[in-house]
């Protein structure tokens, strides 16, 4: 019988994840088929990407395997961790109010506003000499 694994989605910023949780593992995290510990390099990062698990109480519980492009590494690892909560959603409806209180089922909208043209950046002008 093939082993059941759950799906979600996570974004941040320009970072898009893609993960998979696989219940009953050793609480081992793959992110583009390596460790997490060597794709992140920072212990802060690994900390966000697990809170999910900390908020319902399942550390340990789950294998994740999951594949990032885009952004960098801190947008990155909020996207996983978006990705960790929806898969719990999948895996256990009734999660949904420790997650939803703790803030980890909405996304967040902040992304790098465009530069506009005659301006030297989004909010930015080029110097103005009166004289």
């Amino acid at each position: 019988m093939a082993e059941m694994r759950y799906y979600g989605t996570g974004k941040r910023k320009t970072a898009i994840a893609r993960v998979w949780i696989i219940p009953n593992g050793s609480g081992k995290i793959t992110v583009n088929r390596q460790d997490a510990e060597t794709y992140f390099g920072r212990l802060a990062l690994l900390k966000i990407m697990e809170q999910p698990f900390d908020v319902t109480g399942m550390n340990g519980r789950f294998d994740v395997w999951c594949t990032v492009k885009g952004g960098g590494k801190s947008a990155q690892a909020d996207a996983v961790k978006f990705g960790i909560a929806k898969a719990l959603l999948a895996f256990n409806p009734e999660l949904r109010p420790a997650l939803k209180k703790a803030g980890f089922l909405t996304r967040d909208a902040r992304i790098k506003e465009r530069k506009k043209y005659g301006q030297r950046g989004a909010r930015a002008r080029y110097q103005w000499s009166k004289r």
